[in-house]
């Protein structure tokens, strides 16, 4: 529900901040070149201090309030958005701490994780799992050409995590960077070296997910026992 609603939250900033860009693209020429030296972040504060003043002509004052009313509701809703990603990241903490020290995994993928993994047993194996994430080679031989082709079924909720903690190993973890050039370097192309460290890092999530899995469990035994 948590991260549902945060979602929300995201979806309606976006809408805001492009009705906010239209309004400076259409702004008054002294307006604008006051908006173009900023970045983003600081757009949005000083729109949200705007002041209409009565000695403006009507259109102006109108558009400045627009401007401070989007501005406000952006800042709004990314405050909420940062509040339940606090709460999502407490309740990570508390479920499966050690998710979070994997590289690229953060609060948001990781309680996209727990909740399509939902609880121990779901998945007869690592495969299935990998099925279900949408990350699972199909086979798509053709004659001579022996290939595998990336799965487009499954969760893809759970996929598009998957996908985004690739990407940010791709691009900051340097042993990931060598094991993709050595794909590559075996005659796949960038798209299948990208479906193998998919695969690789289901893999690693699935471990994690059953061994903090069996962890609780035990915890739990231990506490029935000592009751």
């Amino acid at each position: 529900m948590l991260l549902a609603t945060r979602h929300g939250a995201v979806l309606a900033s976006t809408a805001a901040i492009n009705q906010l860009k239209a309004l400076i693209v259409s702004a008054p020429e002294e307006l604008r070149a006051e908006l173009r030296k900023l970045k983003r972040p600081a757009q949005i504060t000083y729109c949200a201090q705007l002041r209409d003043r009565l000695d403006q002509d009507l259109e102006r004052r109108m558009r400045v309030r627009a401007m401070r009313s989007t501005a406000q509701r952006i800042q709004m809703l990314q405050a909420e958005a940062k509040e339940l990603e606090n709460e999502i990241l407490a309740l990570v903490r508390q479920q499966a701490p050690e998710l979070l020290s994997l590289l690229g995994v953060g609060p948001i993928t990781a309680a996209q994780i727990l909740i399509s993994w939902s609880h121990q047993g779901r998945f007869r194996s690592e495969a299935a799992f990998a099925s279900f994430a949408g990350v699972s080679p199909i086979p798509a031989s053709s004659g001579l050409t022996n290939r595998h082709r990336l799965n487009r079924s499954g969760d893809r909720q759970l996929n598009r995590a998957m996908h985004t903690i690739t990407l940010i190993r791709m691009r900051l973890d340097p042993s990931t960077k060598r094991y993709v050039a050595r794909k590559i370097a075996e005659g796949k192309t960038s798209r299948d070296a990208q479906r193998c460290l998919k695969r690789m890092i289901c893999r690693q999530i699935f471990k994690i997910l059953e061994r903090d899995d069996r962890n609780r469990l035990g915890n739990g035994e231990e506490l029935a026992q000592a009751a």
